[in-house]
């Protein structure tokens, strides 16, 4: 396993918000209420981006069609049209100054 960093512990506040690419993965990492959150940056249902999503009392609700998911694990609370596959989350890692993910190196 690799660490990927994201981003430095004094940049993160209530309200921030930013995407990451890594490889294929595309990220959003985000703060509320105190608690950071990384999941999947665009929405199962189309590929929206989820950046522009609004979030709120532990809720994603992407912008394009309205489909909501947890932000803690993920899962689709709402559909408005066909159902989709919640949301991939993933654990943030701490080393340091730093929050990142870990993720394989490969075959």
């Amino acid at each position: 396993m690799r660490f990927f960093p994201l981003e430095k512990l004094i940049n993160l506040h209530d309200g921030y918000t930013a995407q990451f690419r890594i490889d294929h993965l595309q990220l959003l990492l985000f703060q509320r209420a105190g608690e950071l959150h990384l999941i999947e940056a665009t929405c199962p249902h189309r590929g929206h981006s989820l950046g522009v999503g609004d979030i709120r009392d532990g809720v994603i609700r992407c912008a394009q069609h309205g489909y909501q998911f947890a932000v803690d694990d993920g899962r689709l609370l709402l559909a408005t049209e066909e159902a989709c596959r919640g949301l991939r989350t993933f654990p943030i890692v701490y080393e340091g100054n730093e929050v990142g993910i870990l993720l394989d190196d490969g075959p």
